[in-house]
């Protein structure tokens, strides 16, 4: 029989989840395309907050019919700067990234209320993660997958395009913070020293990408950017996203060498983003059945936390899910 109660924290997800690993859900801007979505804005997928907000929720409702016990919120590439540069005032910029978390909790709250009536419910209540893109990012030119800012972008500067958006997103009431597709150190710590500024109480994971298997980005070491993490009692996890799957075996293998944090991955299909040419590029891609098996093997390696990232689809994270509880 599944719990009424909301999870209290990540921690208490994880320990409940099947088998002690928890789902995070998929591909967002994917799925919302196969919606009829278009994304040629600067703000890809958060350009939906504007024109297509019942899009947004009908994602996220997939994702829970999948099994996901993590929605992301839609503002990952949702920035105040980004909505001041296509006309929007700052009232305006901060209503649409408190819409995101409002989207997901009402989605997660429908569908838990009609799920809990179900006797035979197989469910878990969700947790919702508000998400907080890296700088690059805000580029919108595939800095994340770079990690090169320039002498001009300090930790400060960091710390400051980071600021409001974080205090509004933790004003929407989201129960996690999910900072994502963090190229560098700086930017790690950058964060890091925001959480304890700000005094946030909302629990949170830090994702790195990578695009060597081995590396942040940026070239540096993940010990060297997980230095500043690991002395935080603010981020209850730390791994990667939107890298391609086939690296996160030795990824998983290096967190747990170098953290006692939860550890997290949501690769995306294998697929390689060129952020020049705005357009993925077929490279050595998963299908929905090989993450079945590949889950499992995570889990295993000691992974709390997986899910998908770009070009996946709930039915991706229907087969990590069914695959992690049949193995449980």
């Amino acid at each position: 029989m599944k719990s009424d109660k909301k999870p209290s924290s990540l921690q208490d997800l994880i320990e409940n989840a099947p088998g002690g690993c928890a789902v995070t859900d998929g591909g967002f801007a994917t799925q919302l395309e196969k919606h009829g979505a278009s994304f040629t804005d600067p703000l890809w997928s958060a350009v939906c907050l504007i024109k297509d907000p019942h899009l947004i929720k009908k994602v996220h409702l997939e994702y829970l019919e999948a099994g996901a016990n993590i929605l992301v919120t839609s503002s990952y590439q949702a920035t105040l700067p980004g909505f001041l540069a296509r006309g929007l005032s700052i009232e305006e910029g901060e209503m649409l990234l408190k819409r995101s978390v409002k989207l997901a909790v009402e989605a997660r709250d429908s569908f838990w209320n009609f799920s809990k009536r179900n006797p035979s419910n197989k469910y878990r209540q969700a947790l919702v993660a508000a998400s907080i893109g890296s700088y690059g990012a805000y580029l919108a030119d595939g800095s994340e997958y770079r990690g090169l800012y320039g002498p001009d972008v300090t930790l400060e500067k960091l710390k400051d395009f980071h600021r409001r958006r974080l205090q509004v997103l933790v004003e929407a009431g989201p129960d996690l913070l999910a900072f994502e597709t963090i190229p560098n150190k700086i930017e790690a710590q950058a964060l890091v020293e925001l959480l304890e500024e700000e005094n946030v109480q909302i629990p949170s994971w830090i994702c790195f990408t990578s695009v060597d298997g081995e590396n942040a980005p940026s070239g540096e070491s993940f010990k060297d950017c997980l230095e500043a993490i690991n002395k935080s009692d603010k981020v209850g996890a730390v791994g990667i996203n939107c890298a391609p799957p086939h690296f996160m075996e030795n990824l998983i293998c290096k967190f747990k060498q170098l953290t006692k944090k939860a550890i997290i991955v949501y690769p995306n299909s294998g697929e390689v983003w060129d952020g020049r040419a705005k357009k993925w590029l077929p490279s050595k891609c998963f299908h929905d059945e090989d993450f079945g098996f590949h889950a499992t093997r995570w889990r295993d390696l000691g992974a709390k936390i997986i899910g998908g990232c770009c070009r996946t689809t709930p039915s991706t994270i229907q087969v990590i899910s069914n695959a992690l509880r049949e193995e449980s």
